[in-house]
């Protein structure tokens, strides 16, 4: 077949109009050293402090120790296919998360990456891990209420959007059940939440999944999972990657809630690759900088200027304490990050007070600026008499005769004690915390007997959802106590139409 120089020549001038003289340089090195999720890679002179690094196999890993002789990495996900002698090469970026509308209603690992087999995530927006956090004069100081929707915490320790509230106690005393609860009362909030994770047994985390599905809570919900059976590099960067998902919001003006579940296990994870990578062990083997690992992490939660459009992600960092000491290392460390915590004790979760809120060690370092106005005026003696009731009924366990101000001390906490308690999953609106709460500062309960509390509370708020609709709809509405005549009117006249339960019962056992 003959070719026409016409076209050879036609052919030669296309090439050499597509022609580009630039060169492309790539940095490769050369793997050393691999196993437990760590690699050492020589020949990576100018790699950067957290770069993403690739494999010749296609994974990647993050530049974590620069010395003289080779570069620290963590792999991300699996190293088993990663041999020594591989290549590595450097990307120029540090590690990203995918961002965005799509993830919403979805569990993804930190990667970002789907686990809940429902097809691929379709976002072109990534945001890195790592991100410096807002400076002072980029925010505001904390003033609107995150509703819990638990009446122990919105009244005791109120918590504000764009605060960083933590949550501490033993294993098994109802610290996920706690965040959990806050995530199904921002239903219908324009809140969008984040609960990440972290080394949580994938049952588990199924199971907390499809409770947020059953109260319609995956509608506004991202789920970040990094299990145990997970490789400690992805536990480590967890908490990183749920905060960059978060500011994603944030700084498009929206409102978030970000629960990290728990760092206790993040923490234990960062120890077991900084000893990995050689780094010198310090108080309880951590590294030196361990302390950096949860501030860094922290400090993202803010409550955005209104010139950056008045967006807020509000953190509720979990850990978990070992028989109630808060004096540990790692809890002190994140007690002075925070701006107050929610200490929930043992033996008033066995003793069946839930969520099991000790009012005494719990603070919010925000306090009456992030709640309502309504809340801020039923809640005002509260906590004085809780206390007193405690301190009094260690008192009277001596056997002691009370005179009768003690005995109406020891009443009124007995029943403050009851009102505060909550059934799992079932988070209060604003305006019947509101209501019940001043029904008992008000005296309205003292004559209640303490086990028809819960019944007495349940019927008051059908009561006046139905013959004082007018004033719930006002509490709501204003966030104000409404006229306090017609209030304590409606509470007075279910109050005298309520029967005991034993006055029930012995009028069955009559017929």
């Amino acid at each position: 077949m003959s070719i026409k120089t016409e076209e050879i020549s036609a052919l030669i001038k296309q090439q050499l109009a597509n022609y580009n003289e630039e060169l492309a340089v790539e940095e490769v090195g050369t793997v050393t050293y691999v196993g437990d999720g760590i690699a050492r890679a020589h020949g990576l002179e100018n790699a950067l402090s957290s770069e993403l690094l690739e494999f010749s196999n296609g994974s990647y890993g993050v530049a974590q120790n620069l010395e003289t002789n080779d570069v620290g990495i963590i792999i991300l996900g699996e190293y088993e296919n990663i041999r020594e002698g591989d290549q590595v090469k450097r990307t120029g970026r540090i590690m990203e998360v995918p961002v965005g509308d799509a993830l919403i209603g979805r569990v993804v690992n930190p990667l970002g990456q789907p686990v809940d087999g429902r097809g691929e995530i379709k976002t072109d927006k990534t945001r890195p891990i790592e991100k410096k956090a807002p400076g002072v004069m980029a925010r505001q100081s904390v003033s609107e209420p995150l509703q819990t929707g638990l009446k122990a915490i919105d009244a005791l320790v109120p918590i504000g959007r764009g605060q960083r509230e933590l949550i501490i106690g033993d294993r098994k005393t109802g610290k996920t059940s706690v965040a959990i609860d806050t995530i199904i009362n921002q239903k219908g909030q324009d809140m969008i939440c984040i609960y990440v994770a972290i080394g949580q047994k994938e049952s588990t985390v199924r199971t907390q999944v499809e409770t947020l599905r059953r109260y319609g809570a995956m509608d506004y919900t991202i789920v970040v999972e990094a299990g145990p059976s997970q490789p400690a590099p992805l536990l480590y960067i967890a908490p990183y990657a749920g905060a960059a998902m978060g500011e994603e919001f944030m700084y498009n003006g929206k409102h978030v809630l970000i629960v990290y579940d728990d760092l206790s296990k993040q923490a234990a994870a960062y120890r077991e690759i900084s000893l990995l990578l050689r780094r010198p062990p310090g108080r309880e083997a951590y590294p030196g900088d361990i302390f950096y690992l949860h501030s860094r992490l922290l400090e993202r939660a803010a409550k955005l200027s209104d010139e950056l459009g008045g967006g807020s992600m509000t953190a509720l960092p979990i850990i978990e304490t070992q028989a109630g000491d808060i004096s540990a290392y790692i809890p002190t460390n994140v007690i002075s990050i925070t701006d107050g915590q929610i200490f929930l004790e043992s033996d008033l979760f066995y003793s069946g007070t839930r969520p099991a809120i000790d009012a005494g060690s719990s603070v919010s370092r925000v306090g009456g600026a992030a709640q309502t106005k309504a809340m801020k005026k039923v809640s005002g003696t509260l906590r004085l008499d809780l206390s007193s009731y405690r301190e009094l009924e260690a008192f009277t366990q001596f056997g002691s005769d009370l005179d009768a101000a003690t005995q109406a001390k020891l009443n009124r906490g007995k029943r403050t004690v009851e009102v505060l308690k909550q059934p799992l999953h079932k988070p209060l609106p604003f305006e019947q915390q509101t209501v019940i709460l001043y029904a008992l500062t008000h005296g309205f309960i003292d004559d209640v007997p303490v086990d028809d509390i819960m019944r007495y509370e349940s019927g008051l708020n059908d009561y006046l959802e139905s013959n004082a609709k007018d004033l719930m709809d006002e509490i709501r509405q204003t966030t104000k106590l409404p006229d306090t005549d017609k209030l304590d009117a409606a509470i007075k006249a279910f109050t005298e139409g309520f029967v005991p339960e034993q006055a029930v019962d012995d009028k069955d056992s009559d017929k």
